[in-house]
């Protein structure tokens, strides 16, 4: 679908493209005060809705932002957005921003939160590279301590994880892991991390600074359905250097491979077994659910 045929849904309405536009005095562009979600659409549904959208109003909460319509109504118009455009298959931009005040941090000087609902597709990452798996780096870049702003809260900047992404891609890589401030593994730049050792499966706690992904749950879910032990750990680089297999997870990631990590190879330097097995589960279970779409005829 050409970009310029879409319809975004901003404040209530449908416009066009080239018609959604924000305010220069917005606060989600002036200093980031907002949230988001991005959240997937399979085969006519949007997965995982339910679960996206409480934490997308958790995300707010903390921030004290209001959003001024209930989830119920975020609900009908997400899914509406994506009928508008007729995407079978796809991704939801769903952001909050703080709205329209004065020049100024005081959020309180903003009188209702800006909402924009985006569906259309994206690419992550090079398709090939769920066959043969991604390369990894240590980004020097860490994670923020939780004690300045949760790792839960999906806040507008990202920053952050854009500074850590451009060490990877500078350094010829796809995607690299972030450290917590104790040297702890947090998660990657956009993905949460697994690791598969002796047919036990690892990935970092959530008090490491690790976002709980909505992917990462589902993929749990998936794992120990398969009769696989999932253990939530302090990780160290080392654990990930010595592992059989290694994995990302994440809504715009889905379930990729990682095959080396600080140009050391990860196993056997090829997606493992059980990884590939994961990945073909996860996607029957993203194919058959999730909340129907309301398509008109």
């Amino acid at each position: 679908m050409a970009t310029s045929n879409l319809l975004i849904y901003l404040d209530g309405k449908l416009v066009p493209e080239s018609e959604a536009k924000v305010s220069v005095f917005d606060h989600g562009l002036l200093y980031g005060d907002g949230c988001f979600e991005g959240i997937r659409i399979y085969n006519g549904r949007v997965f995982r809705l339910t679960e996206h959208l409480v934490r997308l109003y958790e995300s707010a909460r903390s921030i004290c932002l209001t959003i001024p319509i209930s989830i119920e109504e975020m609900e009908k118009a997400t899914v509406e957005t994506v009928a508008a455009n007729n995407l079978r298959d796809g991704y939801i931009r769903l952001v909050i921003t703080r709205g329209v005040g004065s020049l100024g941090l005081n959020p309180y000087q903003c009188p209702k939160a800006g909402i924009i609902i985006i569906a259309s597709g994206i690419t992550l990452y090079a398709k090939e590279k769920y066959e043969t798996g991604l390369n990894l780096i240590t980004c020097a870049t860490r994670r923020p301590t939780p004690a300045a702003l949760s790792p839960q809260v999906k806040s507008l900047n990202y920053l952050n994880n854009i500074m850590a992404k451009i060490e990877c891609i500078q350094a010829g890589c796809e995607e690299g892991i972030m450290l917590n401030e104790q040297g702890y593994v947090a998660e990657c730049t956009g993905d949460n991390i697994f690791i598969i050792k002796k047919g036990q499966v690892y990935t970092p706690t959530i008090a490491s600074g690790a976002l709980d992904g909505i992917t990462r749950q589902a993929v749990i879910e998936v794992m120990r359905e398969m009769g696989l032990t999932v253990h939530e750990v302090t990780m160290t680089r080392h654990e990930i250097y010595t592992a059989d297999e290694c994995f990302l997870t994440g809504t715009a990631a889905e379930v990729i491979p990682a095959v080396q990590y600080d140009r050391r190879p990860i196993g056997d330097g090829k997606p493992g077994k059980l990884t590939l097995e994961i990945i073909q589960k996860f996607k029957a279970l993203a194919n058959s659910t999730g909340t129907p779409v309301p398509y008109s005829a």
